[in-house]
């Protein structure tokens, strides 16, 4: 049976401290702290549910995040 694959570690951050910020410095603090994929949705998209390591979500609405999860 083969290993059940380690994902890598995700950066160390706390994503509630990006709801409010302005879209474009929360997508550019997110890379600066070592976030691979930065993702900006308007409410209400219609996405996938599947983990992905290394990936932020930010809900915007109006230039601002409203909502971050990670994944």
């Amino acid at each position: 049976m083969a290993p059940v694959p380690t994902p890598p570690a995700q950066p160390d951050d706390t994503p509630g401290a990006y709801v409010g910020l302005a879209a474009e410095t929360a997508e550019r603090r997110a890379r600066e702290r070592g976030w691979d994929t930065v993702r900006a949705l308007p409410p209400g998209t219609v996405i996938t549910m599947e983990f992905r390591s290394g990936r932020i979500n930010f809900e915007v609405d109006g230039g601002v995040v409203r909502r971050c999860w990670t994944g």
